[in-house]
């Protein structure tokens, strides 16, 4: 039984680093963006190394409006736009196919083990939606079909832990938020984030570090394949 069942209407997940492991999958979406870059446009590739493009990146975004960090496709776009400007490259290809390839990369994900069964469980027993700060598309992934909703930070105008995303959420389930329980890795983003607006919590913490600050969450477990447990009593 997940907190007290009978409340819980509605499960929210985040995505990176609570279905599958995100580092990895955003290293391999930059390396092949990478590659592109030396097949369509060597120019750029050979001023820069794999790690070199990361920093600049990194140092471009820092600069970008704090209005729009909540948007990390925006600030790719206007990342792929100054590359192109740069490089007095047409911005139009560059831009749009650039971002694709990015995009398609970043979306061919492997889920933890046991990931979909907890899916399917769940979709089974509860309303079910995703929250995520980030790009992943459940849709290109090929777990949409386990969830009700998905709430991204861009369409939300706003990410986690504010509490303008966990409404979102709460509205596109059709509920009040403590129905909702919201499942995800991050202390801050997730649980606080998620708490703070009355959604149960659980926290899915895999090297089992300490809880520190204020607040706790309502369950924790090691990996997401302990909630198999919980979702068939």
């Amino acid at each position: 039984m997940i907190v007290d069942d009978q409340e819980i209407e509605c499960v929210t997940f985040d995505l990176d680093d609570t279905l599958w492991l995100c580092f990895p999958v955003i290293l391999k979406a930059e390396s092949v963006f990478y590659d592109w870059l030396g097949k369509h446009y060597p120019r750029i590739a050979e001023a820069f190394t794999f790690e070199g493009l990361i920093d600049r990146r990194r140092d471009f975004f820092s600069g970008l409006p704090a209005g729009m960090a909540h948007d990390v496709t925006w600030q790719r776009m206007r990342w792929l736009e100054k590359l192109a400007d740069d490089f007095a490259c047409p911005r139009g290809h560059l831009v749009q196919e650039g971002f694709e390839v990015f995009l398609a990369a970043r979306n061919d994900i492997e889920l933890y083990d046991g990931a979909h069964e907890i899916l399917r469980l769940a979709s089974e027993r509860y309303t079910c939606g995703t929250i995520t700060n980030g790009n992943a598309d459940v849709a290109r992934i090929g777990i949409d079909h386990y969830f009700d909703f998905s709430i991204t930070a861009s369409g939300a105008g706003a990410a986690k832990p504010d509490p303008a995303i966990f409404l979102a959420a709460a509205e596109a389930a059709g509920m009040p938020p403590e129905k909702i329980l919201h499942i995800g890795d991050d202390p801050e983003r997730d649980i606080r984030g998620a708490a703070n607006v009355r959604m149960k919590t659980l926290w899915i913490n895999p090297d089992g570090k300490l809880w520190e600050g204020p607040g706790s969450p309502d369950m924790e477990l090691r990996s997401i394949n302990e909630l198999a447990g919980l979702l068939v009593h």
